[in-house]
């Protein structure tokens, strides 16, 4: 697990109350509604009430209820008094409700919207379409679903109770790639696979001099190599000034690999680009998980195989 550093002290139980949470599930049905409950009862006692909408735990085959009955979420969510939105849990199904969504009128809501894999969709679409800062993070289901409070992973709650006060200043990681790395521009990304599926469609933001981060979970590394590769192909990387890759988990190789793996098609790629390809980041399918601005200008460095991002005051008001 990489060490990483935030730029207060952890976060404790004993914190003071934070905002409060409204909890969505705009992609896969959650499948022990219980099992969330809890989870909103952890994150309560951390500090942070936080209550569902009334659609978050339907069930509509793999989905968390019709497509129309997970768009209306955004609208009821952008509408209550909870300043956090944040999803339930991803899986699949966000990419069908795009053209449901009123992004402009969903980033003038003000609302902190928070998550993480399929809802990269969402994260993408707000800054193509209202040019609106979103926040990459936990999901409920993902962070919050442990048996004590005190199993949640102090890194990542601590990350993210300064990023919504908008004291989250600087994080610092353990890196692997280029040293000398220093870039200034628009921090997006997220899911690969989520990413790549939105290339070429209207909610596709058109990024350049970004500092791009992906992650992905149970893809083989010729699979994320496939998927850099239709990026690479795209001229998405090359107009970037650094890659960031977080977590890329839960694969297993096969005799026929015969020692390809992740740093081997992580080799051949930095030969095909000028873009650096760094990999380290603390954040995806694991713990601990950062909470970054997806759409803000950030700063990102590495020096001595170490990495930092540095974060302006982000305007939670978009």
């Amino acid at each position: 697990m990489p060490k990483t550093t935030a730029s207060t002290r952890d976060a404790d139980a004993d914190a003071p109350a934070g905002p409060s949470i409204y909890l969505i599930s705009p992609s896969g049905a959650v499948a022990d509604p219980e099992r969330a409950r809890r989870a909103a009862g952890i994150l309560a006692s951390l500090g942070h009430p936080a209550r569902f909408d009334p659609a978050a735990l339907r069930r509509s085959q793999r989905f968390a209820g019709t497509d129309a009955q997970r768009a209306a979420a955004f609208t009821r969510a952008a509408a209550q008094d909870a300043p956090v939105v944040m999803i339930t849990r991803g899986g699949y199904g966000l990419g069908r409700l795009l053209p449901l969504l009123d992004f402009r009128a969903l980033a003038r809501s003000g609302k902190q919207w928070v998550g993480l894999s399929d809802f990269t969709a969402f994260h993408l679409a707000m800054l193509a379409r209202a040019k609106a800062i979103t926040w990459a993070g936990p999901a409920l289901l993902d962070d919050f679903a442990v048996d004590t409070p005190a199993d949640v992973d102090e890194v990542t709650l601590g990350c993210f109770r300064e990023a919504m006060s908008g004291a989250l200043e600087v994080v610092g990681f353990k890196a692997s790639g280029p040293d000398g790395v220093d870039a200034r521009g628009t921090l997006w990304g997220g899911n690969l696979s989520v990413l790549c599926a939105m290339l070429g469609t209207p909610w596709f933001p058109k990024v350049r001099g970004g500092i791009l981060y992906l992650e992905d979970v149970n893809e083989h590394p010729y699979r994320i190599e496939r998927m850099l590769v239709q990026l690479l192909h795209a001229g998405v990387l090359d107009a970037q000034q650094a890659v960031v890759l977080g977590y890329v988990n839960r694969y297993a190789l096969a005799p026929h690999d015969r020692g390809y793996d992740l740093p081997a098609a992580l080799k051949w790629l930095r030969a095909q680009t000028k873009t650096p390809i760094v990999t380290g980041l603390p954040f995806g399918h694991d713990r601990p998980k950062l909470t970054l601005p997806h759409g803000a200008t950030v700063g990102f460095a590495t020096e001595r195989r170490h990495g930092w991002l540095v974060f302006d005051h982000v305007n939670h008001d978009h």
